[in-house]
């Protein structure tokens, strides 16, 4: 909990606004005590920036948690889909402005989108299969239920990359969980 705080004073909509406030009050006391230079600055920098602080503050979605994985990860055979997958792990864990969910257009176009109540990813994690990387997603699912993710399955592992398949299972009545795994660690095991 205190980590997710300290997460959140350190976005960037958070940073933004206490500069802004700081050049603001800064200039507020220069005024008062008839400092020109200082004031003008503050004044005219610290609110517009103070503003847009504010403004980023309003529409941030933080990163989603990442789950610590051993280094073993990194050292797994490189394929097409791996790179695919990595992108898409550094797109969900970094500050996103203006979306309602992580990878909001994905689920749009995947119909797997309810307007009122989106899906929301709440953790991800690398995973080693059989030898090769793959990602496991673990989603808040109040407005989709697990039928339509079900019923997704299969185009769930295309969409994300090529040669992926999805594994989809239901770990609670709104807890959905998605393995985004590659075909070629399950040739492995064969």
């Amino acid at each position: 909990m205190e980590n997710k705080r300290m997460n959140a004073l350190l976005s960037p909509g958070s940073l933004a606004a206490i500069v802004g406030a700081t050049l603001t009050v800064v200039g507020s006391i220069a005024y008062a005590t008839d400092s020109p230079n200082l004031s003008l600055a503050g004044v005219f920098y610290g609110i517009p920036i103070f503003l847009g602080g504010l403004a980023l503050k309003s529409s941030e979605l933080p990163p989603v948690v990442k789950i610590i994985t051993s280094d073993r990860i990194k050292s797994l055979p490189k394929l097409s889909n791996t790179t695919e997958l990595q992108k898409l792990l550094k797109d969900v864990t970094r500050w996103k402005y203006g979306q309602k969910a992580h990878l909001e257009s994905s689920l749009e176009a995947l119909k797997l989108w309810n307007q009122e109540e989106p899906p929301q990813l709440i953790e991800i994690e690398e995973l080693d299969h059989h030898g090769y990387y793959g990602l496991r997603l673990r989603f808040v699912s109040h407005g989709v239920t697990a039928e339509r993710w079900y019923n997704k399955q299969e185009r769930l592992g295309r969409f994300f990359g090529a040669d992926l398949r999805a594994e989809i299972e239901e770990l609670d009545q709104d807890l959905i969980e998605l393995k985004l795994l590659p075909i070629a660690g399950d040739n492995s095991e064969k």
